[in-house]
């Protein structure tokens, strides 16, 4: 009851928060007129602004505008905006301004960062802080012209007010749209009854019973694996065969003993001992005075001497108990029976099993068939339901002392479920209603959901997320909010049975809820004729903006995975990290909070987001997708600016902005493509090809980077070679290879500059850029006589590869490595490929740190500085993004519960594991802690011996096309060898031609 009461209390602070909401966007509709040039909100809503959650400021500078304005502050901005100004302030302006008229007449004028923030000051208060302020103002100059106006004010906030009331929905608990469905063709075209779930012994295995007693062994992945049929009457036998006459009713999972009880209409339970790979029929029990229609087993799971007890609800609505007194011994005594045939008993001959087995029937308990049971231990309840009106469901308990609680509503329930710890019960009918009730009060439901068009067959309620699911004979799925009694999705399963115009037949019972510890990953499967759907379930309760409001946070370590990371970038100017996953969405969060700003879903439809960049302002957002097409964005509101013309339907691998935001886009067409997006206006952008690219690379190119400094960009491809372009001819220059001595070459991943040392009149003729190619990592100098200054084996195991890296690029003092296995490491490249190197296998730099960051190969790490400290952004195939300081510290996760704060230090978490086996080193947790070794190692230490494991010998090739001379040369170095080993070679390449499936690919965790 408490419970209960919390919960409406909770929903109506809900409402009263969407009513306030709804008085300060009244306010701006207002004032916003129809259509208007530069207004954002016209152009949102005609790009889909479903599509767009909305950013928030960064509560590390202040509360939301949407928070701290309130209605008559929004007066107050209007007048200031609206009203003219007078004398040399009027004058000064207007040749700046853009003027226009609001739909009152008067005239708009624009406002500088000055002028906003003392109007702010004099509407809010003097006390707001410059750093709000400025937030404030460059999120509604989303066209940074350096001032704004008022249409663009209210655009901005009725985006956020619309955001801020539909984040305060929950998400559905569904995490796919469309569920796995398999078939089962041994049911023979009858449809499956009932789906059990048999954990122990291990592995899980699902057990399905057909309406014509059919018995289908599915493994987790609804894979069959064998099937057999229940034994008919043995009077019946003919040809040393007894064929199942009869239908089945329902079935149950005994865990305990390791049985599954089947109820037929034969008026009998046939129990299938299930304790081995061989599932066999041991005992019959036939002989009931009517139709079992339902089942429910208990038994305690802390306790195995106490009796267990298996319930059935019959046909005449009265109710069967049967105590199993030691279950661990068995559930009755083992007489004699027929060689390869079950135990048969006889019920009225249960006396002779008395110490074994205690038997009670209740009769006239409904006025109609019993149609759910289930029994409830801490009170000693039992719950049934029917189709009658006076007997809908019955609460009573077992002794019978007590009166019974009746509920009765028209047409009966024909399902129902029960929580106790949330202490509410969920019934459906056939009068489509779904309703709530709080146990023992009878006369009238907490809430009545409607919606569904059909009889509802089953409900089920999902305690992890406070959800409910129920399912109509329409094969309409739907979900629901118990604290809202809001309808959140509604799935309407496509079962290969269904045809147009005909409702598809199920079983009495469709719902299987499986959640821990009976399954590592929540899931729901569902039955419709000989068809079964399993659909996946979060276990966290996510809100439709991503995160909960502070009164709906649970707290604790919870991380919920995102789906799959393709890409991931971070903006310095916002301080924001951006993610790009395979679902064609994009998010884009606050570094120092973990809070997630904006989200932008279905960015190239279904096609796989592949690639991102950012523009010279960082306030524009490039994607790549798989299909060719490239999208530009705007990273302060989600709306799509500008649409560039693909140069060829292949896969874009690569984007780079350069000054001026002409933008470079490289993949799967072997070429260079330019966009110039500065100049653009229209929506569509035509593509530039006037880089001498044609023909030049001959594989895929697979990365790019690019270096102001020095004037040129640089190109890897699939077949292992490196091709310098210099900016002014756009033309290559320079062609670098490091073929093994067998001729494989391994893909080049990655390529990183060292913009610090190419700056550096000193350094720009050593080592400055460095590619990544099976793992190793080679220096290379694209300005002087020798390109070559060093290379060394990265990853932690040498069949694995490198596919990013960073570096501190004000310093260049450090070198970040994520390898495929999941493994981050920190390289002190101070003194590294600045000397001259004579020996024949290099020697690694020191390792300054190396931890496993996630499960999965890492496909983005960035270094940034905040507060005067390094910290590594890593981001996984798995999904998963976390942030860490240089030292190995975990921040935290990118979609975790609990926020962070970056100025806290002491909050930071340092979970590290035991050094030790390589069992001890995989078993880390989900949620980013990782081992974490520091070492200022010799670089004897280990470096030989990996050069030696995964390389072969073989020589850097180095093509001029022309030279690039530096203002100063430096004194010649010799060559140094790259060393690759063929058989590690050889799986790089083949890996490679499937990139964009790394998320298909299991990688071990090894120390």
């Amino acid at each position: 009851m408490a419970t209960n009461r919390l919960k409406l209390e909770k929903g109506e602070k809900n409402r009263t928060k969407s009513l306030k909401l709804w008085g300060k966007k009244t306010i701006l509709q207002r004032t916003v007129a129809p259509w208007h040039p530069h207004c954002p909100i016209t152009a949102a809503h005609r790009a889909g602004l479903r599509e767009v959650s909305v950013p928030r400021c960064d509560p590390a500078c202040g509360v939301s505008p949407a928070e701290k304005l309130s209605p008559e502050h929004l007066q107050l901005l209007r007048n200031a905006f609206t009203c003219p100004k007078t004398g040399e302030q009027m004058h000064e302006n207007r040749p700046n301004r853009r003027r226009g008229r609001n739909e009152g007449g008067h005239e708009e004028r624009g406002m500088k960062i000055e002028e906003f923030r003392a109007v702010l000051r004099s509407v809010i208060g003097p006390d707001i802080e410059d750093v709000w302020v400025e937030r404030f103002f460059s999120e509604v100059d989303i066209t940074c012209t350096g001032q704004v106006e008022w249409q663009q004010l209210c655009s901005y906030l009725l985006l956020e007010y619309t955001e801020r009331e539909r984040a305060s929905i929950p998400r559905a608990a569904l995490l796919d749209s469309q569920p796995q469905i398999r078939h089962c063709a041994y049911n023979k075209r009858e449809p499956t009854v009932r789906v059990v779930a048999v954990s122990h012994p291990p592995p899980l295995r699902y057990f399905s019973v057909s309406k014509g007693g059919q018995i289908t062994v599915w493994n987790s992945s609804l894979h069959i694996l064998k099937s057999l049929g229940l034994a008919g009457d043995p009077t019946e036998e003919v040809a040393n065969t007894r064929r199942f006459r009869g239908w089945t009713t329902d079935a149950v999972s005994m865990g305990n003993v390791h049985r599954v009880a089947i109820a037929t209409d034969c008026r009998d339970l046939h129990f299938v001992n299930v304790s081995t790979a061989s599932v066999f029929e041991d005992v019959h029990l036939f002989g009931f005075r009517s139709v079992p229609t339902a089942l429910c087993y208990w038994h305690d799971m802390q306790s195995r001497e106490r009796p267990s007890l298996l319930l059935l609800g019959d046909e005449k609505g009265g109710v069967h108990l049967m105590w199993f007194l030691n279950p661990f011994k068995g559930l009755f005594k083992n007489l004699s029976k027929k060689e390869n045939s079950p135990q048969r008993i006889f019920v009225p001959d249960l006396g002779e099993h008395s110490d074994m087995v205690s038997y009670r029937h209740i009769p006239n308990i409904h006025q109609a068939p019993v149609t759910r049971v289930m029994f409830e231990p801490d009170t000693n309840i039992i719950m049934t339901s029917s189709e009658s009106d006076t007997t809908s469901v019955v609460f009573m308990n077992v002794t019978l002392k007590q009166e019974p609680y009746i509920w009765k509503f028209k047409q009966g329930a024909k399902c129902f479920d029960y929580n106790a710890s949330l202490q509410l019960m969920v019934t459906g009918g056939c009068d489509r209603a779904v309703r709530l009730w709080t146990p023992f009060v009878t006369t009238c439901p907490v809430a009545t959901l409607l919606g569904h068009r059909t009889a509802v067959l089953d409900v089920s309620i999902y305690q992890a997320v406070e959800q409910i699911f129920s399912y109509s004979r329409d094969a309409e799925l739907r979900v629901w909010d118990i604290s809202s009694h809001r309808c959140l999705k509604t799935v309407r399963l496509q079962f290969p049975c269904q045809q147009p115009g005909r409702i598809p037949e199920h079983g009495n019972f469709p719902f299987l809820l499986l959640s821990p510890p009976l399954s590592v990953q929540s899931h729901l499967v569902v039955g419709c004729k000989d068809y079964l759907a399993l659909l996946r379930l979060t276990e966290t309760t996510r809100a439709g903006g991503g995160w909960l409001t502070d009164d709906r946070r649970e707290r604790g370590p919870n991380v919920q995975r995102g789906p799959a990371l393709s890409c991931a970038l971070y903006n310095s100017t916002l301080r924001q990290l951006v993610t790009g996953h395979a679902d064609s969405s994009v998010s884009l969060w606050d570094v120092e909070t973990g809070r997630r700003r904006l989200q932008i879903l279905n960015t190239h439809g279904e096609e796989k987001l592949t690639c991102m960049a950012l523009d010279s302002s960082n306030r524009r957002l490039i994607t790549g997708a798989r299909n060719g097409t490239i999208k530009v964005w705007n990273l302060l509101n989600g709306l799509n600016l500008h649409k560039l013309e693909p140069a060829t339907d292949s896969e874009v691998t690569g984007l780079t902005c350069l000054p001026g935001n002409q933008l470079l886009a490289v993949g799967g067409s072997q070429r260079i493509v330019q966009y110039d997006i500065a100049a653009a206006k229209d929506l569509y952008v035509r593509a530039d090809m006037s880089w001498k690219s044609s023909c030049v690379h001959k594989s895929h190119i697979l990365a790019v980077s690019q270096c102001s400094a020095l004037g040129v960009i640089a190109t890897a491809s699939h077949d292992g070679e490196v091709i310098i372009w210099r900016l002014e001819t756009q033309g290559p220059v320079l062609h670098l290879q490091s073929p093994t001595q067998r001729g494989v070459v391994p893909p080049v991943d990655s390529l990183l500059f060292l913009q610090h040392r190419a700056g550096d009149r000193k350094l720009r003729n050593r080592g400055v850029l460095v590619s990544s190619q099976a793992g190793c990592l080679c220096f290379w100098s694209v300005t002087g006589p020798t390109h070559t200054y060093g290379q060394f084996f990265a990853p932690e195991q040498t069949d694995e590869c490198v596919w990013t890296l960073s570096s501190d690029q004000p310093k260049n003092t450090i070198l970040v490595s994520g390898d495929t296995a999941g493994w981050l490491q920190i390289w002190d490249i101070c003194h590294f490929a600045v000397d001259i190197q004579n020996q024949p296998v290099c020697e690694r730099p020191p390792l300054l740190q190396c931890w496993k960051a996630h499960q999965r190969a890492l496909v983005s790490v960035e270094v940034l500085e905040l507060a005067d400290r390094l910290f590594v952004l890593t981001a996984s195939a798995d999904g998963s993004v976390g942030l860490w300081t240089k030292d190995g510290d975990h921040v935290g996760s990118f979609r975790q519960e609990v926020m962070w704060n970056m100025t806290e230090s002491a909050a930071y978490q340092r979970k590290k594991l035991s050094e030790g086996t390589e069992e001890e080193s995989a078993e880390s947790d989900d949620a980013g802690f990782r081992e974490v070794r520091s070492q200022v190692t010799d670089p004897n230490d280990r470096g030989e011996t990996s050069q030696k494991e995964c390389c072969s010998e073989g020589h850097h090739s180095v093509q001029t096309a022309s030279s690039i001379r530096p203002p100063e040369n430096e004194h010649e170095q010799p060559q140094q060898p790259l060393y690759l080993r063929e058989d590690s070679c050889q799986k790089v390449a083949v890996c490679h031609e499937s990139r964009h499936l790394f998320d298909d690919i299991r990688h071990g965790n090894h120390c």
